[in-house]
């Protein structure tokens, strides 16, 4: 049976909870697996973690941070059957919705590898009476997410490429 980790500073952790959830496979109603069950301190760890690695991820160039993202979504491309496959094995998907759910989060990723032409900030010379405005985009630090249990892939990658595109 597999059993599903934790993945915190770039590394598989058990964690220090002592809970577990089964895994089901949604087609049979067997076990097919467990989860750990994250504590407080696994939970603090992660974003210590995060916290740890923001300010080297934000000062990384705009060309690099969205060469990480082509790099991922060429990875998700290639592997886009398996990825189904997980969603289909763990939510009971069909094959072809959960390919389709993989396509739209593919689509987020390719528009986040072209965030640098977006994030260029912009000045506007006169909006008022001796008044100028400029803006400029900064990130803002860790993020996090809670996304349904029904769109596993879909969902959280409409938030994290785009928070990773920016510097978070």
């Amino acid at each position: 049976m597999k059993s599903v980790r934790h993945w915190i500073n770039g590394a598989l952790a058990d964690g220090d909870a002592a809970r577990a959830a089964e895994l089901f496979n949604p087609a049979t109603g067997e076990v097919s697996g467990s989860v750990a069950l994250a504590s407080a301190g696994d939970v603090d760890a992660a974003v210590a973690a995060a916290v740890a690695a923001f300010p080297a991820w934000r000062d990384a160039s705009l060309t690099k941070r969205a060469g990480v993202l082509f790099r991922f979504r060429e990875l998700m491309y290639a592997h886009r059957d398996e990825l189904a496959a997980l969603i289909s094995a763990e939510h009971g998907k069909v094959h072809s919705d959960a390919l389709g759910e993989v396509a739209r989060g593919l689509e987020v990723v390719e528009f986040a590898c072209g965030i640098p032409h977006l994030l260029k900030g912009g000045y506007s010379e006169g909006v008022s009476t001796r008044v100028d405005s400029y803006s400029i985009r900064q990130p803002l630090g860790v993020v996090a997410g809670i996304t349904p249990f029904n769109f596993p892939a879909m969902v959280p990658m409409w938030m994290f490429p785009i928070a990773i595109a920016c510097g978070n």
